[in-house]
């Protein structure tokens, strides 16, 4: 015997059918929401000054497109940035964590 599953979406704004599920990041916080064609354009327009001005991550958990190797927490790889910091007269704890500006300043070399 087939089975046919079916799966029907709500708006989360007002109940009326949505159409698709959009995934979104805030203060470290990921959400998801269903919404109908005309809320999600809503939403996108409500957000397009914000995420035109923006910076793209990749995974969509903070993480910078440009970096390569991450570590498990989701920054970048501590080994590499001790050494390209070294290499670039940069002090940083050698270890535990490293200081957020030396991460920016490897981040943006990268």
């Amino acid at each position: 015997m087939a089975k046919k599953t079916v799966v029907l979406l709500e708006d989360d704004i007002d109940g009326s059918e949505a159409s698709e599920t959009i995934s979104f990041a805030l203060d470290g916080s990921d959400y998801e929401i269903d919404l109908s064609e005309g809320h999600a354009n809503e939403l996108r327009e409500a957000l397009a000054r914000f995420t035109n001005a923006g910076r793209k991550v990749a995974g969509g958990r903070g993480r910078p497109a440009a970096r390569t190797k991450s570590s498990s927490h989701g920054g970048p790889d501590a080994k590499a940035v001790r050494l390209w910091a070294a290499e670039n007269g940069i002090q940083v704890n050698t270890r535990g964590r490293i200081q957020a500006d030396v991460v920016e300043k490897y981040e943006a070399a990268h």
